[in-house]
């Protein structure tokens, strides 16, 4: 076989191993997906009709389920943030598994044996990034049934599966790293949770333009906020606009910063 063919093989060995261990241990799947689900009908049933009614254009005469308008425009308005937040938690346990298998020695004793070198970080990827599909899945379904609704076509469907698949790929690289990097399981599920803080400190719980000056300019500059704009905009229905490339351009940045600290720190931690 060619050493491509060992590279996937190897991959799907140490994918399956990650599964296993979701399967084995759902209490951290569940906790990771039940925390931006609690935010949704915290913000949406708490805050939801209060802070609608404030959005700009926001329509009185809606209805969610059997809530009145400002709920319903906070709903559609949330979502982007939400579906940003799930990503990120997700991650958080990605970073924790790399720690626990780094402080276990598993690594090490992997990079003793006869397989592909790559399909160690592999195999934690597209186990996290079908983690967080599942969780994405499940949060849209929830956001349905409260009642959200879009006018996105099936083309923009598709950009927004996109975007949030390279969107998982980069936080998930970016994490892994993270997880090479802590020096235990705990600091690594500290680490990552800045990617939890920031969509709050950007466009996805308030429009940016009712922050003060200083908090605005950060929050119309951090990477998370053309990300969650170009969510709204695709899920809304709005022809492309910059900020997709924009979203775009940043999730490169963090995927591509994330793989290479990743290997770098793969090569020279695990050898040590």
């Amino acid at each position: 076989m060619s050493t491509t063919t060992y590279a996937v093989r190897d991959s799907a060995t140490m994918l399956r191993r990650n599964l296993r261990h979701m399967a084995r241990y759902p209490s951290m799947t569940v906790m990771l997906i039940g925390q931006p689900l609690l935010f949704l009908l915290l913000f949406v049933y708490v805050f939801g009709a209060t802070m609608g009614a404030s959005l700009p254009g926001a329509s009185v005469g809606a209805s969610v389920g059997a809530s009145a308008g400002g709920r319903g425009d906070y709903l559609t308005f949330i979502t982007p943030g939400i579906l940003m937040m799930t990503v990120a938690s997700v991650s958080i346990g990605t970073a924790v598994l790399v720690a626990t298998d780094m402080k276990n020695g598993i690594i090490d004793r992997f990079r003793t044996m006869p397989i592909a070198k790559s399909s160690v970080l592999t195999g934690h990827v597209l186990g996290a990034m079908i983690q967080t599909a599942l969780a994405l899945v499940t949060l849209l379904a929830v956001a349905f049934l409260m009642g959200l609704r879009t006018d996105a076509s099936a083309t923009q469907w598709l950009g927004l599966t996109a975007l949030l698949a390279l969107l998982s790929l980069a936080m998930t690289w970016f994490t892994v790293a993270l997880g090479l990097a802590s020096p235990d399981p705990e600091t690594a599920s500290n680490l990552p949770m800045i990617f939890v803080l920031l969509p709050f400190v950007g466009s996805g719980f308030v429009p940016v333009e009712s922050m003060p000056a200083g908090l605005r300019w950060f929050a119309e500059h951090q990477p998370f906020t053309p990300v969650m704009d170009a969510f709204r905009g695709l899920l809304a229905g709005a022809p492309a606009g910059p900020d997709i490339l924009r979203a775009v351009g940043w999730c490169a940045v963090i995927g591509l910063t994330g793989y290479l600290w990743s290997r770098h720190l793969y090569r020279t931690r695990a050898a040590t």
